[in-house]
C-alpha cells in the first residue's frame, strides 16, 4: 500500500471540504474549520439560519434568479456564511490565536475562492483568529494573517 500522509494543512482543508457538504446554498458550497494546536475548535458551513427555510428546501435562490454578481446584494440572501457559522459555534477563548480553514465550490463543482468576504474578515479579526488558510480557484493554498487580506 502506498499511503501518503497529508500535511496538517491538506488534512484540515479536506475536512473543511467535507463540512461544506452540509451547505444549503444552491449557488455556492463553503465549509470552514477553526483549529488550534491541531485540534478542531469549531466547524461551519453556509446555509440558512437554524429554523429558517433554505434555498435548497425551496429549490430557489433570489440572488441567482436576479443574476446578482458574487459579493453583491447579500441582503437578498438568507444564508449565513461558513466562516460566520464556525465563529458563532466556537468557544471565543479557544479561537484566540487559532487558524481558520476555508474551502468553497461553485454549483458546477469547480473551486470557488475561499477568500473571506469583508464582513467575514471583520468577524475573523474580532474573534482574534490569527491565521486564515483557504483554497483559491486554481487550487493553490493561501495562508495569511487576517489583517493582510484585501
Amino acid at each position: 500500500m502506498n499511503h501518503v500522509r497529508p500535511t496538517w494543512t491538506e488534512y484540515f482543508l479536506d475536512i473543511a471540504k467535507a463540512v461544506g457538504r452540509r451547505a444549503t446554498c444552491l449557488r455556492r458550497v463553503y465549509g470552514a474549520l477553526i483549529v488550534k494546536d491541531n485540534i478542531i475548535i469549531s466547524t461551519g458551513y453556509n446555509g440558512a439560519p437554524r429554523g429558517a427555510v433554505s434555498c435548497m428546501d425551496l429549490n430557489y435562490c433570489k440572488r441567482e434568479a436576479g443574476n446578482v454578481p458574487k459579493g453583491e446584494r447579500y441582503e437578498l440572501c438568507e444564508a449565513v456564511h461558513a466562516e460566520q457559522n464556525a465563529i458563532i459555534n466556537g468557544d471565543p477563548e479557544k479561537m484566540k490565536h487559532a487558524t481558520i480553514y476555508i474551502v468553497g465550490f461553485n454549483a458546477d463543482g469547480s473551486l470557488a475562492s475561499g477568500k473571506p468576504c469583508l464582513l467575514c474578515r471583520r468577524m475573523i479579526r474580532n474573534a482574534m483568529i490569527a491565521k486564515v488558510v483557504y483554497l483559491e480557484t486554481d487550487g493553490s493554498v493561501v495562508e495569511c494573517d487576517p489583517k493582510d487580506i484585501e
